[in-house]
């Protein structure tokens, strides 16, 4: 189960970072809403989602939330809300008291000063539930904060060199922290230990050139979800953590004049990164819908979205069911349930080596023969920065 970071613009183009955050056990998410006092009247809204029917709590405060506010939700219940405060970024946490709205002061991050005072970007739920962190990337250094769950306000927990962006959790601790860090014009993923005072151990190179980076891991099985340019052109990756194979990247992945993210990882697949169905939004000229792709399978089955889907968020059960949280006039807080498609058997023998993969449209067809998957070969992932990772799970 995995929150996605995803940008969108408000009617008014200010950008409202992870519109939908689902905590790592799926239990509580949260989201911006609008109320109906007017295009500016936002509010924070807490869905509950581990209960037979899912609902929603409004948090709203005597004055309206900016569209830019971002909003994380915690195992307890409680929200955390980080606004723009004249120099600061402040942050409090949010939660139902009766018929109103409590509100805990957590502190502050200045924005600091010089060419390293950087933005600050809130990541998606710790593992654990209890903590937020957040990234203050400059141009030569990068700091990350622990923004809630600490004894007394934010901290930093970790300064990294060079730009980064992204912030993926590898392990259900929140232990490990992936980052993608630009130095001299490059990408390369890494991976900071944020119980070693911040150490920086690389994750990905497929090569020396490429931007190379991480979009989505599962503990459980140690699947990596990978972009990269080592082609000569954005292609979406999958490798093993701990690994020695190479990262491979599919062609059925790679669909004309579309923007393919994955947002979600099926849990519990122990041993098994082949088998974890992986969810994909797909973004092109007609909108967004869904993907669902297994490494083992080769094949992306395409699937209309539900109407109102807040695209790029939802999460799958160990058994193999996707849920997809979305909002309408009708049903304001819904979640739409889909059992992830079985792939096609492939033939067995010399003719399955050749035989492509085919990915099926929307509409049940199949897509354009692709070719043999293409294969990189990076610096294998066993070497990159695992030491001290346990066995999966």
């Amino acid at each position: 189960m995995t929150v996605c970071a995803i940008e969108k613009a408000t009617e008014d183009g200010a950008v409202r970072r992870n519109p939908f955050a689902i905590t790592a056990d799926g239990t509580y998410a949260a989201r911006l809403a609008l109320g109906e006092g007017g295009p500016d009247a936002w509010f924070a809204e807490r869905w509950t989602l581990d209960g037979h029917e899912p609902y929603a709590v409004p948090l709203p405060l005597d004055q309206p939330e900016e569209p830019d506010t971002d909003v994380v939700p915690l195992t307890d219940g409680r929200v955390l809300v980080r606004r723009r405060v004249a120099d600061r970024h402040d942050f409090s946490l949010l939660y139902p008291t009766g018929p109103g709205t409590g509100q805990l002061p957590l502190g502050a991050v200045e924005y600091g000063e010089g060419p390293d005072a950087g933005e600050l970007t809130v990541l998606p739920p710790s593992p654990d539930g209890r903590r937020v962190h957040a990234l203050r990337a400059g141009a030569r250094t990068t700091t990350v904060w622990q923004v809630a769950g600490g004894a007394s306000g934010p901290e930093r927990v970790a300064e990294v060199a060079g730009h980064c962006s992204g912030g993926v959790w590898l392990d259900r601790t929140g232990r490990f922290l992936a980052l993608d860090r630009e130095r001299d014009g490059v990408v390369k993923a890494v991976v900071v230990d944020l119980e070693r005072g911040g150490e920086v151990t690389e994750l990905l190179r497929i090569t020396e050139e490429s931007n190379d980076r991480l979009l989505l891991a599962d503990p459980d099985s140690g699947l990596l979800l990978i972009r990269s340019d080592a082609a000569g052109h954005d292609r979406l990756g999958w490798g093993v953590w701990g690994s020695e194979r190479p990262v491979r990247f599919p062609e059925c992945l790679r669909l004309a004049d579309c923007a393919v993210t994955p947002f979600a990882v099926q849990p519990g697949q122990v041993l098994m990164p082949e088998s974890c169905a992986v969810a994909l939004r797909i973004d092109g000229a007609a909108g967004s819908w869904l993907g669902v792709w297994r490494p083992a399978g080769r094949q992306l089955h395409q699937r209309p979205a539900p109407e109102g889907w807040l695209a790029g968020a939802g999460l799958w059960t160990r058994e193999g069911g996707l849920r997809l949280p979305y909002a309408t006039a009708a049903v304001p807080c819904g979640v739409a349930r889909l059992t992830a498609p079985m792939d096609v058997p492939r033939p067995s023998g010399p003719r399955a080596i050749t035989e492509p993969a085919q990915a099926e449209r929307p509409d049940g067809e199949p897509s354009a023969a692709s070719r043999t998957p293409v294969m990189c070969r990076p610096v294998p992932l066993q070497q990159a920065p695992l030491t001290g990772r346990g066995a999966p799970g």
